[in-house]
């Protein structure tokens, strides 16, 4: 005789189901969403790298140490101590206290020359205050003296602004190389330094300057940009000598200063990519594309930092 069930009993027991699955499914939900929001939170740091780096970058400032050899050099000058630095573009993003502590860094190199690769500042009026700005800080200390050129944010539009230009640099205790070669004896010898006016807005001048040295002399040759090196190359001295000097030393480029976006800024777009900074050896001439100090366009850096230069060179 068969069990009574009651009315709305099934003829069949009930299906069990297992309740051991839910916890699992459970966890395995709260694992995904902790993988989603730990992906969130790495990709937000990550952002957030990438938006304050570069301007944490832009002010690393690097000092990059090279020790050259040359013939030329006289003996009485050996391991001659140079501090070059260019595109300072001081302004907004590089105040007065910055430039303050970049006359100390200068200083702390001990340096026998000191030379500025031009743009200064942000335009021609801002370039003059720059200078004037200079005086009010320490000194810069160089057993030989202190050299510089204009860049094209420097240089102005006529030639009274070159004049002024000038007068500025001459009273901040710069000596200004507008196509013009200074002389720096040291015993019995004698280190030519032969700047270039600006290849954007001057009116640079190669022959006047290579005709007023001689490829026995070492010659240090200083222009802001970097493009006119193939024609420096190319001009042939009053010996009929190619190679006319040994030391070229340029900025203008700021590296890119943006690695991976440089093209967005546009900066030195009349460079030639090969010479975007670093060092070269070409013809047995040491060439120098300097970062640069400061920046321009945009107030950041990204994998490439600014920097200054100490360049020893020895005899022997």
């Amino acid at each position: 005789m068969n069990e009574y069930r009651g009315k709305h009993a099934p003829s069949t027991p009930w299906a069990v189901s297992s309740t051991a699955s839910v916890p699992v499914r459970r966890a395995r939900h709260l694992q995904r969403s902790k993988r989603r929001k730990l992906r969130i939170i790495l990709s937000l740091i990550l952002l957030l790298i990438l938006i304050v780096y570069p301007f944490v970058e832009a002010r690393i400032l690097t000092t990059d140490k090279v020790l050259l050899k040359s013939d030329d050099l006289p003996a009485d000058a050996n391991h001659l101590r140079i501090c070059f630095l260019s595109d300072i573009h001081w302004g907004f993003w590089f105040s007065d206290g910055d430039l303050s502590r970049l006359v100390t860094k200068i200083n702390s190199l001990r340096p026998d020359l000191v030379l500025f690769g031009g743009d200064y500042a942000t335009d021609h009026e801002s370039a003059l205050n720059f200078f004037k700005k200079l005086q009010d800080l320490p000194k810069i200390h160089a057993r030989y003296g202190i050299y510089g050129v204009a860049g094209e944010t420097d240089r102005g539009e006529d030639d009274q602004d070159r004049v002024l230009l000038k007068e500025a640099m001459t009273n901040a205790g710069i000596i200004p190389l507008f196509n013009k070669v200074e002389y720096v004896y040291v015993g019995s010898g004698r280190i030519c330094i032969a700047g270039i006016d600006d290849v954007i807005k001057g009116k640079p001048d190669l022959k006047a300057i290579v005709n007023s040295v001689s490829a026995k002399d070492y010659v240090i040759f200083l222009s802001h940009n970097p493009s006119i090196i193939p024609d420096a190359q190319l001009t042939r001295d009053a010996d009929g000598s190619l190679n006319w000097f040994d030391l070229g030393l340029f900025g203008h480029t700021h590296g890119g200063q943006m690695k991976l976006f440089s093209g967005l800024l546009g900066i030195a777009e009349d460079v030639p990519d090969r010479y975007l900074s670093g060092w070269y050896t070409e013809n047995r001439i040491d060439l120098l594309v300097s970062r640069g100090v400061g920046t321009s366009v945009f107030p950041g850096r990204l994998f490439c930092s600014p920097q200054i230069h100490l360049i020893e060179v020895t005899a022997y």
